[in-house]
């Protein structure tokens, strides 16, 4: 069954690629990011391929911005992708506080911020998925990433929590938590981990990225788009407050 799906920081990497996978499949596509020109030429993209795709601008930072949204839509939302991020890195000491901050507000703030505006509609609606992207930063450590990691780390509570306020009605939150994904933002961390280690960038991605996973390869976007096609399903009504790991076994050893 489609659906209105609303992707954040779409407009590149993940929420590009998880927003093209879906409306694929045929759901409609709310493309948003700060940068809603770059949205926008990826919601084209999906409409030229045939697809149903919106372009908004949303700062998940913001009150104003995420109300002005929810003002502005014509029908509610019925599933929420929790996509947008950014990454230093940085040793702690190093690491400016107000940089810290901002990780913190975009990746675990805003998730509860736009959670909290779009799950009335939902509850009204008695359907909603929210889907927030992890990472195997979720459940294990890098140096140098306080503020990614405990970011990321937070999303799990927070997931779990939802599940429970939300368990009276078929609404599900669940976290996906990818490896490594060849994105723009990996392509940074890339260079950045090469600087901060003194290692040459092959040398990154194979040492630091790819060799805890026994697979030894990147996740794609299909990947991540067939767990969340699933999650959004109605055989998954009772799958919520879960952790869904997609990391080559990196985990398990």
């Amino acid at each position: 069954m489609p659906h209105r799906i609303l992707v954040t920081g779409a407009a590149s990497g993940i929420g590009a690629g998880i927003g093209a996978e879906l409306a694929a499949a045929g759901h409609e596509l709310l493309i948003t990011d700060l940068d809603v020109d770059a949205a926008e030429q990826v919601a084209a993209g999906i409409r030229s391929k045939g697809g149903r795709a919106s372009a908004l601008a949303l700062d998940v930072t913001s009150d104003a911005s995420v109300e002005a949204l929810k003002s502005g839509l014509d029908r509610p939302v019925e599933v929420l992708i929790n996509n947008a991020g950014l990454q230093h890195v940085s040793p702690l000491e190093e690491f400016p506080i107000e940089r810290w901050e901002l990780l913190v507000q975009v990746m675990l703030v805003g998730v509860a911020r736009l959670s909290r505006a779009l799950l009335p509609n939902m509850r009204e609606a008695g359907f909603g998925r929210i889907i927030n992207i992890g990472s195997i930063h979720s459940l294990v450590a890098s140096a140098y990433k306080s503020a990614y990691v405990s970011a990321k780390h937070g999303l799990i509570g927070f997931s779990r929590v939802i599940a429970l306020e939300t368990a009276d009605t078929d609404i599900t939150i669940n976290t996906i938590c990818p490896t490594y994904v060849k994105t723009p933002l990996v392509e940074k961390q890339i260079a950045d981990q090469a600087r901060v280690h003194g290692l040459s960038e092959d040398q990154v991605i194979e040492q630091i990225m790819l060799k805890p996973m026994p697979k030894g390869v990147f996740i794609s976007f299909e990947e991540l788009a067939a767990a969340s096609e699933f999650l959004i399903s109605r055989q998954a009504r009772n799958i919520t407050g879960q952790t869904i790991v997609i990391d080559g076994g990196w985990t398990v050893t």
